[in-house]
């Protein structure tokens, strides 16, 4: 059947055959069993009604198995026969261009060269899923395909709640994941009500249909790893030959290192998956697959001795890795950690001394012994990362939660005062007073056409705008524009693209809008043969409250809360977004973050151009307003500067007070 039709069609008319799961690709962890019996028939009765009643009888066997075999209905016979990744934007039957690119986003989340379980609909992170089932999907391609510039679909944590009667100026999709009444927000929480079907992890671009494969991550993680080298004192005078020591290469955490060879350094990432591990491999993502400890030792000795810049992956455990370098007096310069531990007893990390089919199976059917080993491998993962520091090993806390977990399994990681970490966020130290407080974020974009034509000429634009800007920019943004410009050069050289034809630097709110008009214009005058959807990963300025990550360096208090986020959702609907959405959990876990984020699509058009700057104006300001009242000095002098140049901007300023006025009260 031809595709077009295929999308258009949603739900089959007839019942599809039954069809096992692909064991050449990488599938989710099994999920808890959880449920009781009155709950796994609700689970089921769920699941039904997306299909007629003719049907049941025959589902509902099927379905039971994948509950009690998975943890979670996902539907797998009703997978599609075609391919899916983000083809040419002219493939996707619609009535709106900008329909069209929302689908062009979905497949490529779900595009097995990049998804890390893609038949269970999951991009990355082991849980973050782009939809909960199969049918989600179906429905939801099919509403795209039918709706017009004058309705907007809901997305309720993967299901399509249907299509409203809207305007040309309302968003065309609005996504929320995972937003619970807040009582019902832990993680057990999160595993009864998926397995009922009624929510679902997004992650953060997950389930907002914005991830661009790992290139997403490996410029953020380029400039944390850049600006601690720098710390260190070693970028510049020769990061060739010092050890970067982490682990994670699945999702987001494949770019590590890519990233550690941008930098120029050896990286050793520990990989517990041999099929994330290969995978990378394949994609040129890193450049030595190594399975045993003697041999990963030699290697990095002799990288040592030869001044190498080059990235090994090690598959295995990353705790015998930092225990052995302690062993052998391996010195590593950086040390981090990217494996998924918002999700630590589900497949988020694997504890040392158990294979990983072991753990797998433990995980399913021995879940609390499970638990025990988790927390037992974090303590001596924290006490070996200890022995490294005090060796001088400079380690940040990734924003993975590894810090907060290992607090909780009663690792030793807690400073003198019982209530910080002895060790700091890289968003504390590095990239929330280099980049977030002065307007610095992750802004992204996809050539609609999958053209390489196209994204080489955006290269060269985007490069050219930074240029511009760089001439008359304060001293204080001077070197994150060179970052940028730097990166931006290298681009197409360091081989970043999985997936679709999309582009990632760090720009402020004046970077982002003039780079997005320029797009305009040259979809406009035919230079560029397609629209470009403009993004940013959810790790901003000014779309995520997260207290151990986005919001870390937030100091007076209110980093617990997220008005942030949920002003900027909103604030970006009304202001010109295609679509918009808001997540519970992200990066750091279930109930520990609320994050949003938007997509737009450049057609070329006066009002896409009215709108990009309204809206890429106020998502990164509202960000930096909010970090100015927090008394945040670079916010506040980029805030100061914005008013300057904007004679409708107003906002609240602080006034500092003298500490000595706080210390002359008497409080002990």
């Amino acid at each position: 059947m031809d595709f077009k039709v295929q999308i258009l069609a949603g739900i089959p008319s007839t019942l599809p055959a039954h069809k096992n799961r692909n064991i050449a690709l990488s599938h989710a962890p099994v999920r808890k069993d959880v449920l009781n019996a009155d709950e796994k028939k609700l689970s089921i009765k769920n699941a039904l009604r997306y299909f007629p009643k003719e049907w049941h009888q025959t589902l509902a066997q099927e379905f039971l198995a994948e509950l009690e075999n998975y943890g979670h209905i996902y539907m797998y016979r009703f997978m599609p026969d075609y391919t899916i990744y983000a083809r040419d934007i002219t493939a996707y039957p619609c009535r709106t261009v900008h329909a069209a690119a929302i689908m062009l986003m979905i497949q490529n989340n779900l595009d097995p060269a990049i998804a890390q379980h893609p038949e269970e609909l999951i991009t990355y992170g082991g849980n973050g899923s782009v939809f909960q089932n199969w049918a989600q999907y179906l429905l939801t391609m099919q509403y795209l395909a039918i709706m017009t510039d004058q309705q907007t679909l809901n997305i309720y944590s993967g299901h399509p709640q249907g299509l409203f009667p809207s305007s040309t100026a309302a968003p065309r999709v609005v996504v929320t994941n995972g937003m619970m009444v807040p009582n019902y927000s832990s993680p057990d929480d999160l595993e009864k009500f998926n397995a009922l079907g009624v929510t679902q992890y997004g992650q953060m671009t997950a389930g907002s249909y914005m991830y661009i494969g790992p290139q997403g991550i490996v410029h953020g993680t380029a400039i944390t790893l850049m600006n601690a080298f720098r710390k260190k004192g070693f970028y510049g005078q020769g990061t060739a030959g010092k050890i970067f020591l982490t682990a994670g290469l699945g999702g987001m955490s494949g770019a590590q290192t890519k990233a550690g060879n941008i930098v120029g350094c050896i990286t050793v990432c520990a990989e517990v998956n041999p099929k994330a591990a290969t995978k990378r491999h394949q994609q040129g993502w890193v450049d030595e697959l190594i399975d045993n400890l003697d041999e990963l030792v030699k290697r990095v000795i002799l990288a040592q001795k030869g001044k190498e810049t080059v990235s090994l992956a090690y598959i295995g455990n990353i705790v015998d890795v930092w225990e052995r370098f302690d062993q052998e007096n391996i010195e590593v310069a950086i040390g981090s950690d990217q494996t998924s531990l918002h999700n630590p007893y589900s497949g988020g990390y694997y504890p040392v001394g158990l294979s990983f089919v072991a753990a797998n199976e433990m995980m399913a059917h021995a879940a609390d012994r499970f638990k025990i080993d988790v927390q037992d491998s974090l303590k001596r993962h924290a006490a070996s990362i200890n022995k490294h520091t005090a060796k001088g090993t400079y380690f940040f806390d990734y924003g993975n939660a590894f810090l907060l977990e290992c607090s909780r399994a009663g690792a030793d990681v807690m400073s003198p005062n019982g209530v910080d970490f002895k060790y700091p966020s890289y968003v504390e130290d590095i990239l929330g007073p280099l980049c977030f407080d002065y307007g610095f974020g992750p802004f992204r974009w996809v050539c609609a056409s999958g053209n390489e034509k196209d994204l080489d000429l955006t290269d060269q634009m985007a490069k050219e705008v930074m240029e511009e800007i760089k001439l008359n920019a304060p001293v204080e943004i001077q070197q994150q524009l060179q970052d940028n410009i730097d990166w931006i050069s290298a681009a197409k050289e360091n081989k970043l693209v999985v997936g679709s034809k999309a582009r990632i630097l760090y720009a402020d709110a004046e970077g982002r809008a003039k780079i997005a008009l320029r797009f305009n214009e040259a979809i406009n005058t035919g230079q560029l043969s397609a629209p470009v959807i403009l993004g940013r990963d959810h790790h901003d300025v000014s779309g995520t409250d997260s207290p151990f990550r986005e919001t870390s360096n937030i100091y007076d208090g209110s980093r617990f809360t997220a008005d942030m986020a949920i002003h900027n959702v909103i604030g970006d609907s009304f202001r010109g977004a295609t679509w918009v959405s808001i997540h519970n959990g992200g990066g750091v876990g279930w109930g520990e973050v609320i994050n949003g984020g938007f997509g737009m699509v450049l057609d070329g058009s006066e009002q896409a151009a009215e709108k990009l700057q309204n809206m890429l104006f106020y998502d990164v300001n509202n960000g930096i307003a909010r970090r100015s009242w927090a008394r945040n000095k670079e916010a506040r002098f980029a805030i100061e500067r914005e008013m300057e140049r904007t004679g409708t901007l107003k906002i609240t300023l602080p006034n500092l007070v003298d500490d000595g006025v706080l210390e002359g009260l008497g409080i002990d």
